[in-house]
């Protein structure tokens, strides 16, 4: 008999494994498409950010610094993408400091700038609270690396900085900033800290960044304040910030020193405070405060006017803005130095007058 032929395989793809097949290239395609658009998107493109300042502190990486100052590129994003990016093109440790982002600047633009690091040369601000607006601006005018736009150069420190050059200052500064409080004085508009930022970078955008710096601070801390307190608008708080920023640099104290200040305030008690004297006093301030001062009426002398001066006396820290808006639950109405570091408080006149005698024992046995 002859052999039997193998029978063919006649199985074939049904028809929709072999649509399927078909069109699996055009899905990987398309999906690699999104992919590179997500990428794209995530990394390169351009944003419509401002101008910023991004400070690097110590410990920062790439991401914990574009999450803490919510870097978000577009509604694409991705976060995976990002990570992705930085991995590959994030090459080495941050160097601390502020670098200056354009606005409009990509991710992969801000990695690039932060990458420059010690290529950058860069310039130190130290803005200590309870400064004035004046020592602000001095700050600025000698600060080699400054540019300065808005603020008039000293010729020399010899030729001296009066509060008359402040106002002209305050002037420009304010039209500028688009700023507007009481009597063009800024006094208080701006936080101190350390800054740091990119050589040549002008006297207008450092204002501008500690103006908004000091004004999130103050509204934040007007959202979240203490019920009944005896100010109308946030301004009012930052000028009692500003005079128990100049009353104690301890931080455990100013809780309680701003309840003094409440229950002054509501008692219809003036606020009696020696900074305000001084502040007043402007470019006739010698270091000392004599019984001429105390009765001489100013507009910020508080032993002769009701209620608060018109604008801050000084540039207050966070943490006494803080205390402003939570005052201690406590009664006194006095407090005076103990000459040993830090304050006694008092309910009444009888113990306060004791805790002066006291002080006046203790500077003359020192």
């Amino acid at each position: 008999m002859p052999k039997s032929k193998a029978p063919k395989d006649t199985a074939q793809k049904s028809p929709k494994k072999r649509s399927a097949m078909m069109w699996l290239p055009f899905v990987v395609l398309g999906l690699t498409a999104v992919w590179f658009l997500i990428v794209y998107f995530s990394v390169f493109a351009k944003t419509d950010r401002p101008a910023q300042t991004l400070t690097v502190d110590k410990g920062d990486t790439y991401h914990s610094l574009l999450v803490k100052n919510k870097w978000q590129t577009s509604p694409l994003a991705s976060s995976t993408a990002t990570r992705l990016y930085l991995k590959f093109h994030a090459k080495g440790n941050l160097e601390t400091g502020a670098y200056q982002i354009p606005q409009g600047a990509s991710l992969a633009d801000v990695v690039k700038i932060l990458g420059q690091g010690g290529q950058v040369a860069m310039i130190k601000v130290q803005i200590i609270e309870g400064k004035t607006v004046k020592d602000l601006y001095h700050t600025l005018k000698t600060t080699d690396g400054v540019k300065l736009e808005l603020l008039t150069p000293l010729l020399s420190d010899a030729d001296g900085y009066s509060w008359a050059d402040v106002a002209r200052d305050n002037a420009k500064v304010a039209k500028a900033l688009n700023i507007s409080t009481p009597n063009g004085n800024l006094e208080g508009q701006f936080a101190p800290n350390t800054y740091f930022f990119n050589q040549g970078t002008s006297d207008t955008a450092i204002l501008k960044k500690l103006h908004t710096d000091q004004m999130a601070i103050l509204d934040k801390a007007w959202t979240q304040r203490d019920k009944d307190l005896p100010y109308k608008t946030p301004y009012d708080a930052l000028i009692m910030a500003s005079i128990i920023e100049k009353e104690t640099g301890i931080k455990s104290e100013r809780n309680d020193v701003s309840a003094v200040f409440v229950n002054r305030l509501r008692q219809g008690m003036r606020l009696q405070t020696d900074p305000t004297i001084i502040y007043g006093l402007f470019d006739r301030y010698d270091g000392k405060i004599y019984k001429s001062n105390i009765a001489e009426r100013t507009d910020y002398n508080t032993y002769q006017i009701d209620g608060l001066p018109p604008t801050p006396i000084a540039l207050p820290s966070a943490e006494a803005i803080q205390a402003t808006m939570h005052p201690s639950d406590v009664p006194y109405i006095y407090f005076v130095a103990t000459g040993k570091g830090g304050h006694k408080f008092s309910v009444t006149l009888d113990e306060h007058n004791k805790a002066v005698a006291q002080y006046r024992k203790v500077m003359a046995e020192k």
